[in-house]
């Protein structure tokens, strides 16, 4: 794991190069006013002012050198990201303050997926000083978890299976001396028949299992936490082409941001009652696999005729959300990479939100706004149940038609919430397709920067920094 701590530090006169930021439309008013060595330089560098363009300007000394870099004025994480990756190593400050927003991509420029890699990849370390330390702690963090998601996205399911999921959370609940429910076998078929079904074609070492992480004062607000672990999914008996199936070492993402967002509650002592469920199975294939026109018990009571054995994600995600409104949370957020539909919709870059409550779905959308983290709210459209009517069970698993795939496959999940407990149901792609700075191809945090903001928004956070004052959580 990357360490990010080493990469932000305070400010407190270290030698550094300094950085400077100008946009297109102040470019030529700054220029006028530098010495000529300057202006040859960023002649000669073709300089714009434009995101992502930089030019070095000599100084005295040969170390006395600094930089400046284009802007387009916003706090977006990633300009510093494409800045970060195009210096050499050494220790940095900005002249002018920078929102700690900004610093998040410029830590993250540093972060690699090297797990399989025969030769090192050694990264320069570009160390940036701030004016603005009590930020420091609440960016690591965030960088962490979000490089948290990228990794057990990236790793292959031969090295991420049901056992390795429950054991990266075992890993967090030592951490934070939280307390780990790992259930499996027959309780598991007692307690979580969906759960059990969709995960029995595995074979044994990779055995499905319901993981569950309880932190936090009990008397604080409870809240529970739900992510689709599915560590791989060939589709079942309905499976999947070979191009649908390449990518579905992903089909965790969902338990990735999951224990990410846990892990930022936690770290930051929000007071809360945290509830981590991460329903984990492998969608195998093999003789005693659940079929299609099966139909299956479920933790709430209702059954499931199956439909298509390529939407089981929401089978054990209905066990998983049924288990959380037991206890009567007052809020329940799930991550799913749950359906192409969303992505057919929306892009890679968009997770479709859909909400029971309107305060909920709104306050998440700013939270996005606010961390450059968008999520588009899609509805529940209720007319749209009568897709999900079987003609022998309470409910079928698959919509009828395939029309509104990303809308019947939510309403499928509403049907195991509890209609007085506020919940979000986050359909994320936890990938990413091409390269940008800072954010390589492969496992994404999509949507985690928005909960963890309407979260800490919502619930504030006793811990202090090192000024004894409250922590921006971005």
């Amino acid at each position: 794991m990357t360490d990010f701590a080493s990469l932000l530090l305070p400010d407190r006169g270290q030698p550094a190069h300094g950085i400077q930021l100008i946009q297109p439309a102040q470019l030529d008013d700054w220029v006028a006013t530098q010495p000529e060595r300057t202006r040859v330089a960023v002649t000669t560098a073709q300089f714009t002012g434009k995101p992502g363009s930089v030019v070095i300007l000599p100084g005295h000394k040969p170390d006395e050198w600094s930089v400046v870099a284009g802007s387009d004025g916003s706090d977006d994480p990633w300009q510093l990201a494409a800045l970060a990756a195009a210096l050499p190593a050494g220790h940095y400050r900005f002249h002018d303050d920078v929102p700690a927003a900004a610093t998040l991509g410029w830590l993250l420029a540093h972060h690699r997926f090297d797990r399989y890699r025969s030769t090192g990849d050694p990264i320069p370390q570009r160390i940036l000083l701030t004016r603005r330390p009590a930020e420091i702690d609440a960016m690591v963090s965030l960088a962490a978890a979000t490089a948290l998601v990228r990794d057990l996205v990236d790793t292959p399911a031969s090295d991420m299976g049901p056992a390795d999921l429950a054991a990266q959370v075992e890993r967090v609940a030592a951490r934070f001396q939280a307390s780990l429910t790992v259930t499996q076998g027959d309780d598991l078929a007692r307690g979580f028949p969906m759960v059990a079904a969709v995960g029995r074609a595995a074979v044994p070492a990779r055995a499905p299992r319901m993981i569950e992480l309880l932190w936090g004062d009990p008397t604080h607000p409870r809240i529970a936490i739900v992510g689709k672990g599915v560590v791989f999914d060939s589709g079942g008996l309905n499976i999947k082409p070979t191009s649908g199936m390449l990518m579905m070492k992903k089909d965790m993402g969902g338990a990735a941001h999951a224990l990410a967002l846990a892990m930022l509650v936690m770290e930051a002592q929000l007071p809360v009652r945290l509830h981590l469920l991460i329903p984990a199975v492998e969608n195998a294939i093999a003789g005693d696999a659940f079929r299609p026109g099966d139909v299956l018990a479920s933790r709430k009571g209702l059954s499931v005729e199956i439909g298509n054995t390529d939407a089981e994600g929401r089978l054990v995600l209905g066990d998983a959300l049924t288990r959380a409104g037991e206890d009567t949370p007052e809020l329940i957020l799930d991550f799913a990479t749950l359906t192409g539909a969303a992505r057919v919709a929306l892009g890679p870059d968009l997770p479709a939100l859909f909400a029971n409550n309107d305060a909920l779905a709104d306050a998440l959308i700013a939270a996005g706004t606010a961390t450059a983290d968008p999520v588009w709210r899609m509805p529940l459209w209720a007319p749209y149940n009568d897709m999900l009517k079987s003609g022998i069970a309470d409910i079928n698993n698959a919509g009828e038609g395939g029309l509104a795939g990303a809308v019947t496959a939510a309403l499928f999940l509403q049907r195991f919430v509890s209609a007085d407990i506020p919940w979000a149901h986050f359909d994320t792609f936890a990938w990413r397709p091409t390269a940008r700075p800072g954010r390589p191809k492969g496992g994404e945090a999509l949507g985690l920067r928005a909960a963890w903001r309407y979260l800490f928004n919502r619930f504030g956070a006793p811990k202090t920094n090192m000024t004894g004052t409250q922590s921006d959580p971005t």
